[in-house]
């Protein structure tokens, strides 16, 4: 069984609310993504399975151990392995995945299985996890929903992304069922290449401060 919000990355998590997600297309931006995410204390990177970097960039990342590196994406035993072993200090998915959740809770390694409906959430809890992703969020009635599903889950916290944007993020974590928000609209490959780094480092800030009121 697995403690969640008993772990310290749980509680890391609560306080800065953001939770980038990142697709790595260019190995060459990861130094000014950790840069940018140090210089304005969101010391979290979610690393999608979405390109065939994804082992390498979170191994490059995990180096300094200045961010808490994840793996985002993960669909598979196999990735969760890779991911681990190149130093993901937790695991994202889209869906339940048993073999995965399995895996990363024998090694003691917070898992995030996707979840959207009343069944995904009951499976989830069965394995002892109170800390579920809420995906897509905005196709399976976003805030609205996390808000009916706190009722009967009271004792569940909830990572929505999917739809999640500049926009609307700050009525999600105004939610006290929402440990946080996930997306690409944190920090992106595109923005900090549009310039360096400094429209990148821009958006973050500006995300941070609406976070901190």
């Amino acid at each position: 069984m697995l403690a969640n919000m008993d772990h310290e990355l749980y509680q890391q998590l609560a306080e800065v609310k953001l939770l980038p997600l990142y697709t790595v297309t260019d190995l060459d931006c990861l130094d000014k993504l950790e840069e940018v995410l140090v210089k304005n204390d969101v010391r979290f990177i979610e690393v999608a399975f979405r390109s065939d970097l994804a082992a390498e960039a979170i191994k490059r990342l995990a180096v300094s151990g200045e961010l808490i590196v994840g793996a985002g994406t993960v669909r598979t035993l196999a990735e969760a392995k890779v991911a681990l072993e190149n130093g993901a200090k937790f695991v994202v998915s889209p869906a339940i995945v048993p073999e995965v959740i399995d895996y990363c809770i024998e090694r003691d390694v917070p898992v995030f299985p996707g979840t959207a409906t009343p069944g995904d959430i009951q499976r989830a809890m069965e394995y002892g996890i109170n800390v579920v992703k809420f995906f897509p969020a905005d196709i399976y009635g976003g805030l609205k929903a996390i808000k009916a599903l706190s009722g009967p889950f009271y004792d569940v916290k909830f990572l929505p992304t999917g739809g999640i944007n500049q926009e609307n993020f700050m009525e999600y974590l105004e939610n006290d069922h929402i440990i946080g928000v996930g997306g690409s609209f944190i920090i992106s490959e595109a923005l900090l290449k549009k310039d360096d780094g400094k429209s990148a480092d821009e958006n973050l800030r500006e995300l941070v401060a609406r976070t901190k009121g």
